[in-house]
């Protein structure tokens, strides 16, 4: 082959490479992942009185201006596929009824791969007592009980894959993934983290940019946040990737940090969604300022 031929059919490959990965990493764009935008806040398997009084709970959502709950509906370490199924129910159809989404998140261990696809998909398809389901699934990927990174990945992604082709390609997918700076700084947790390939199988990324765990104070706060999205944005090659991005735990985190959380919400305008982790430890004070953010 004549060299600047060469060159021509080269570029030309390469051009079609970087569309077929763009095409990838942006097909779920079309999506709605409307459950996912706004203010949220989240509810596990351990927060009793959302089942025990899913009435309260959901209208005082409503008073803070909350649009979607994020609702565990089980881990890897339960004897169960549901926790509570009828309580459930009833916190689902709560939520609802004061006209929040309700997006389940299940948090599995790959240590049992056909464990972890029948529990995410007994979340999909859960129903309550009068047929309601939930608005999304998120899948909550950070165990590392299974210490091969690289098997890991591995059943992760085959995990994905396999509850994608169930879902088909318009369901809401999120992934919940550990701080991508939090990652950047413990290299040794998730080597070779599946970025790209996470990107082509979910709509929505929900990084856990937990900076109660690693910095204090307004100022770092803003920017260990605003790492975590530089570098998701990087690594999964799409400057506009859908973001709902979860603060610190909310248990720790002071007013003025909570301040300036609400204000790279504000400055960001890429981002979807935004919430602290969790519900029942969110004080008032915070609140307002997540409140603020969506103003």
């Amino acid at each position: 082959m004549r060299p600047l031929l060469a060159v021509v059919v080269a570029a030309c490959v390469a051009l079609v490479a970087t569309g077929a990965a763009l095409q990838s990493v942006g097909a779920r764009s079309a999506v709605d992942v409307d459950a996912y935008n706004g203010l949220g806040t989240w509810i596990d398997i351990f927060d009793g009185k959302a089942y025990t009084a899913p009435e309260t709970v959901a209208a005082a959502m409503a008073a803070h201006g909350v649009r979607t709950a994020f609702v565990e509906t089980a881990n890897f370490k339960q004897p169960v596929d549901i926790v509570r199924p009828a309580q459930l129910g009833q916190l689902v159809e709560a939520l609802h009824g004061h006209g929040i989404y309700a997006v389940a998140w299940y948090l599995p261990g790959f240590q049992k791969p056909a464990v972890d696809l029948r529990r995410t998909l007994a979340a999909v398809g859960f129903r309550t007592a009068g047929g309601q389901g939930f608005d999304g699934f998120a899948l909550d990927i950070e165990s590392d009980v299974v210490k091969n990174a690289r098997v890991r990945t591995q059943r992760l992604l085959g995990l994905s894959r396999k509850l994608r082709e169930a879902v088909g390609p318009d369901y809401a997918l999120g992934a919940i993934i550990t701080s991508p700076r939090a990652m950047e700084l413990r290299p040794t947790y998730w080597p070779g983290f599946p970025y790209a390939e996470l990107a082509g199988l979910y709509d929505v990324f929900l990084p856990m940019a937990y900076f109660t765990y690693r910095v204090k104070g307004p100022d770092a706060v803003y920017g260990y946040a605003a790492r975590s999205l530089a570098i998701l944005r990087a690594e999964t090659g799409n400057p506009e990737v859908t973001v709902h991005l979860i603060g610190g735990t909310a248990s720790r985190t002071t007013a003025v940090e909570a301040k300036a959380f609400g204000q790279l919400v504000v400055d960001d305008e890429r981002l979807a969604g935004w919430s602290l982790y969790d519900w029942f430890t969110t004080r008032a004070a915070l609140w307002q300022s997540l409140a603020v953010a969506g103003g």
